[in-house]
């Protein structure tokens, strides 16, 4: 027992575990030269998931390296987490990042990236990569990520919001493209409208970087409920 480490995984991290760790409990053989960081990371928990690593009680680094026979307790991020409010989605998250431009949410999105590219991008724009990939969270060159829980879009939206507590402006963001939306009158864009639109909908806005027109169309009743959920999961009321 003298080289082993006693590890302890809070509940909101064991997922991320092998099935025999998913108690929260694991011994860890132990050479006396891995840090903190790198346990955590070989039971599978990404370091952007971990809010605090404590040995013996003790608060430490990742680049902490223990003693044989310390306890360690991996603990999740604190929410919200205090990282800007800008993401970088990989190409996996394409109906989330359109959720997230639908409340006003600054969610840059390409379905052709690479790992590569994505985590240029992000430090490049200084933009959080969100993923459910582990294995891009655990590349020493990302900037900042985060794991997107949920297997549906509606249930990722709210992961997001609870975390970041992002501002929410609603029908301000280009869904397409991601740019804003400036307001526009109906005469300015009834060339480009089909009849029937002209005649159900007087507010309209284009996006100022690909010019797309938008409107509160047929799906608006649907829209509004994503929109809903969004606000009901902000920390912020």
């Amino acid at each position: 027992m003298a080289s082993t480490l006693h590890v302890r995984i809070a509940a909101e991290l064991r997922f991320f575990a092998a099935p025999r760790h998913r108690d929260g409990t694991a011994e860890v053989p132990y050479d006396g030269t891995a840090t903190l960081g790198h346990v955590a990371e070989s039971l599978g928990v990404p370091l952007t998931e971990v809010g605090a690593l404590l040995a013996d009680g003790v608060p430490r680094s990742p680049a902490y390296q223990p003693h044989a026979g310390t306890t360690l307790e991996i603990r999740p991020v604190e929410r919200p987490q205090d990282l800007p409010a800008r993401f970088l989605l990989d190409v996996h998250l394409g109906k989330l990042a359109r959720r997230l431009r639908l409340v006003g949410v600054d969610a840059a999105y390409r379905n052709d990236a690479d790992d590569d590219e994505l985590i240029a991008a992000a430090e490049r724009e200084h933009r959080v990569l969100l993923t459910q990939d582990r294995g891009l969270l655990q590349r020493r060159a990302l900037w900042a990520g985060a794991y997107v829980r949920g297997s549906d879009p509606a249930r990722q939206l709210v992961d997001v919001v609870e975390r970041f507590a992002p501002p929410l402006a609603p029908w301000t963001r280009c869904t397409a493209c991601n740019g804003p939306l400036i307001p526009v009158s109906k005469e300015d864009v009834q060339a480009e409208i089909e009849p029937g639109t002209r005649r159900h909908y007087d507010e309209y806005a284009r996006c100022r970087d690909c010019e797309r027109v938008h409107w509160r169309g047929a799906h608006s009743r649907r829209i509004d409920a994503i929109i809903r959920s969004a606000q009901e999961a902000h920390p912020g009321g």
